[in-house]
């Protein structure tokens, strides 16, 4: 711990680095996504900081608790800064030495990505976010099952308490707090956030060296092969997404995470699909939307909140879906991979502290 101080300054200095060059290279005009966008990192990073110092301060938490939260905080850091220099290095030497550049076989893919369909392009863009919801399904239920087998009962996986801004309003207002906290969440809402928070910096990266031109990073082609030319002016999609998700894992448990996850993929994915295949009627404001695709995503949404936090919550997200779908993009130019995620989180926090509203999950009755 004699080293909390060096790690947290070097913690504390790439954030507020990655901070600066989100909105540095941001595409200015794009007023709501760097509000959005930054106002979640600087959020998310802030509250990593602050419980950070609380942690430290709590002389009952076992000395391996504090060190194991820098290294994962930390750590992922020092990687995308040895991936930059590496590709970018990589990219330079085979310029000057080998005489290879890596941008005609860019080129080539880019070319030959035009060919494919509307249907099949957006198709391959949303279905990583897809294949995201199904691997973190099945790393829970995996889990699940081997913690109630061992066990007998879902402790770890579940928290035993879920109103997220009571708990936000203990650790400010309780002394020492933090310790019992911590241990409530169970591990794999850490597992949840941590995921995000690694992707994140990884498409923050991606972002970065795709925008200044000067560095390199490994995934720097497949924003070429799914953006549009009207896309690649601002961040990409993806990148939204991993931000929205970070702050749903943040603020949100599992369940209900897991819910807006997969409302963010699943249902994303049938809105744009049933719009391009089927859709016939346009709304007014916004031509590249139809009806047909935003209430094939609100159906989509009711039977995923069925499952994973019940029948009411399924009414509530349905309808902020259908809402968020037709507003976004116009009239207000703002991604829903950032709004949904953060409206559907905040929704649900201050509905379950005010009006104490909990949820019912049809899928924990398997166990």
């Amino acid at each position: 711990m004699e080293y909390f101080l060096i790690w947290f300054l070097l913690i504390i200095f790439s954030y507020f680095l990655i901070l600066f060059n989100y909105m540095h290279f941001s595409y200015k005009p794009d007023i709501l996504n760097n509000l959005f966008g930054f106002g979640t990192l600087f959020f998310v990073f802030i509250h990593i900081a602050i419980f950070l110092i609380l942690m430290n301060q709590e002389i009952l938490l076992p000395s391996i608790i504090v060190p194991l939260f820098l290294f994962v905080v930390g750590i992922p850091l020092v990687i995308v800064v040895v991936l930059i220099i590496i590709s970018t290095g990589i990219v330079s030497l085979s310029k000057k030495i080998g005489k290879k550049d890596f941008s005609k076989l860019n080129d080539k893919l880019v070319e030959k990505s035009k060919l494919w369909s509307k249907a099949k392009k957006d198709t391959l863009r949303k279905l990583n976010h897809v294949l995201i919801f199904i691997g973190l399904l099945i790393v829970w239920y995996i889990g699940l099952y081997l913690v109630v087998f061992f066990t007998g009962s879902s402790s770890g996986m579940i928290p035993t308490e879920n109103n997220m801004l009571f708990i936000y309003l203990r650790i400010l207002n309780e002394p020492n707090s933090i310790r019992h906290i911590m241990f409530s969440f169970g591990w794999f809402y850490y597992l949840l956030f941590f995921f995000f928070y690694i992707l994140s910096l990884f498409m923050l990266a991606n972002e970065f060296a795709r925008k200044s031109n000067l560095f390199s990073f490994p995934f720097t082609i497949f924003p070429k092969l799914y953006l549009s030319d009207e896309e690649r002016e601002n961040y990409g999609t993806y990148l939204y997404f991993a931000i929205g998700q970070m702050i749903a894992a943040f603020i949100c448990p599992p369940m209900v995470f897991f819910t807006i996850l997969g409302i963010s993929s699943i249902s994303d994915l049938a809105t744009s699909q049933v719009g391009i295949r089927f859709g016939t009627s346009n709304i007014l404001w916004n031509k590249r939307k139809t009806w047909e695709g935003s209430l094939a995503g609100m159906i989509t949404t009711f039977i995923i909140c069925f499952f994973f936090i019940g029948i009411y919550w399924g009414v509530i997200f349905s309808l902020i879906f259908l809402i968020f779908d037709i507003f976004t993009n116009k009239p207000f130019k703002l991604s829903d991979n950032l709004l949904i995620p953060i409206g559907c989180s905040l929704t649900y926090v201050l509905l379950r502290y005010f009006l104490n509203f909990n949820y019912y999950s049809f899928i924990l009755l398997w166990f």
